[in-house]
């Protein structure tokens, strides 16, 4: 999803350890490269899971050298931004995005959609935030990794939650819609097909979504017992 939008700025060059990206090298025409060809490029992306994060980095470590700069697209930032500062060699720049939007929220273009960018380490942010705000179109907005993930505890934990929990109970297709059913299942669609892999990351990784997602099931509980009572 990335790609397409970085191949007309950039000569890229992708490395995945369990897949074949032979198909993304023949639509994209980029390159394939190893581990090692990645981390001696000037500007390497690290888009893993956050459970993967911390072995990525590891992995790369020794290979890195000064004057690059790593930037990670994790969707939640404190645990991220902790990694990068402990495992990135001394003069090495860090600064850690979160695009917010994806392949179906995106799919009709970029322009104008939100971007978080929290600056870890160097000097080098103003340079990527002038890059998505002025190449890219984004919607630019700085944040600390804190800002950042407890904001995103009711962006997206609550409406992640929300959604997971209409898919489970499987509602018919429904023709008679209000505005307001129609927005609700317009947001589902738009989450729906997300991996169970970013559903876990965004519940079990930012460290302020579980008072959120509790004050959630509390409010049903409540109109749960109001409802019984009127009943």
């Amino acid at each position: 999803f990335m790609l397409k939008h970085l191949i007309p700025y950039f000569d890229v060059t992708v490395y995945d350890k369990s897949r074949d990206l032979s198909a993304i090298e023949d639509t994209y025409n980029v390159s394939i490269g190893t581990l090692t060809g990645i981390a001696a490029c000037d500007v390497i992306i690290l888009a893993v899971p956050v459970r993967a994060l911390e072995q990525t980095l590891a992995d790369i470590k020794p290979l890195l050298r000064a004057g690059q700069l790593v930037i990670d697209v994790c969707s939640v930032k404190c645990q991220p931004v902790v990694l990068l500062e402990k495992h990135l060699p001394v003069g090495v720049e860090a600064v850690s995005v979160h695009p917010l939007f994806g392949p179906q929220s995106g799919k009709h273009g970029i322009h104008g959609l939100n971007i978080t960018v929290c600056n870890v380490r160097g000097k080098r942010e103003e340079c990527v935030r002038d890059f998505l705000a002025h190449r890219l179109g984004l919607n630019v907005h700085a944040a600390t990794p804190e800002e950042h993930d407890k904001e995103m505890a009711y962006v997206q934990g609550l409406t992640h939650m929300i959604a997971k929990v209409f898919v489970h109970m499987d509602v018919p297709k429904i023709h008679q819609q209000t505005k307001t059913y129609s927005l609700l299942n317009d947001m589902v669609e738009l989450i729906r097909y997300d991996s169970d892999e970013l559903f876990m990351a965004i519940q079990r990784d930012n460290p302020y979504v579980k008072d959120t997602t509790e004050k959630f099931f509390a409010a049903v509980r409540v109109l749960e017992d109001k409802l019984n009572k009127n009943s």
